[in-house]
């Protein structure tokens, strides 16, 4: 499974096939790989990246169909300071993302449920899993009000930018998501790092307080976190926060390789009723 992912370069994705999905006359480029149940795997900012498209790998190789929407940046390209963060200003003020506190859900996560009901449409199974990733993190959780989605992992979700102790759901959303979730015995996993200073530990404990047990939220240690992540995440981002992307350690024993395992794991039981193969099998 060989990916640039730790070198500066970019990613031709050329082991996934481009799709173009519209849905409400809104068009968007996917881009698709494997065979299994579908998990659509959500970038964070700025970008699909090379470790984006590594841990979507990851997804694939456990038996599983990515997909892998283009929501902005440039797809494949490697995460430079000054790019990134001209992609991070540019979706702040974009009509489809809602960056700031009581604004509510992003508009973009109607499109990202008509996807998933799409994706179950082409892969079949049981139902869909998302992971969503710092600006999309709560996107994963959003998309729960769609019957096909049963597997929402948040990692370091970030939005809204401006208040650490809000969520980007509005309480009408979080308590349909809640109910669905208690009605079908259904969990969301996310995941932070401790000192993460865009995912706080008041986000998660106003999700705890929003979705009751049904959070199951886990906290990583600073140290845990690559130390010399890509420039956009060094330079912009500032701090530990990509659990399992660019701060993630691929390296035995290490804390952000374990969290890729669980996420593995629960998007394995629950899209096909039995734990994940032995980590060791992953590439």
């Amino acid at each position: 499974m060989n990916s640039p992912a730790s070198a500066s370069q970019d990613d031709p994705l050329a082991d996934f096939h481009a799709r173009n999905y519209s849905f409400d006359g809104i068009g968007k480029r996917v881009h698709v790989s494997g065979q299994g149940p579908a998990v659509i795997v959500l970038a964070e900012m700025p970008g699909i990246s090379p470790h984006v498209a590594r841990f979507a790998r990851w997804v694939r190789h456990g038996g599983f169909t990515v997909y892998l929407p283009s929501l902005f940046g440039t797809d494949g390209a490697y995460p430079e300071a000054e790019a990134g963060l001209a992609v991070l200003r540019r979706a702040c003020i974009g009509a489809e993302f809602r960056a700031l506190a009581g604004q509510g859900a992003s508009p973009v996560t109607f499109w990202l449920r008509a996807l998933a009901r799409k994706a179950m449409d082409e892969c079949g199974g049981p139902g869909v899993g998302a992971v969503g990733m710092c600006f999309t993190g709560n996107f994963a959780l959003s998309m729960m009000l769609e019957p096909a989605m049963l597997a929402p992992v948040l990692a370091q979700p970030s939005l809204p930018l401006d208040d650490p102790a809000a969520l980007e759901s509005s309480p009408d959303e979080l308590a349909a998501v809640r109910a669905r979730l208690e009605r079908e015995d259904l969990t969301v996993l996310a995941y932070r790092f401790e000192g993460d200073r865009h995912c706080r530990a008041e986000r998660f404990a106003a999700y705890r307080a929003a979705l009751g047990p049904r959070f199951d939220g886990r906290v990583l240690p600073d140290s845990a976190a690559n130390p010399e992540p890509p420039p956009f995440f060094k330079h912009v981002v500032g701090t530990p926060h990509s659990v399992l992307t660019a701060h993630l350690i691929d390296a035995e024993g290490e804390p952000t390789l374990r969290a890729r395992d669980e996420v593995l794991a629960f998007l394995r039981k629950r899209l096909y009723g039995e734990p994940l193969f032995a980590a060791e099998t992953i590439l």
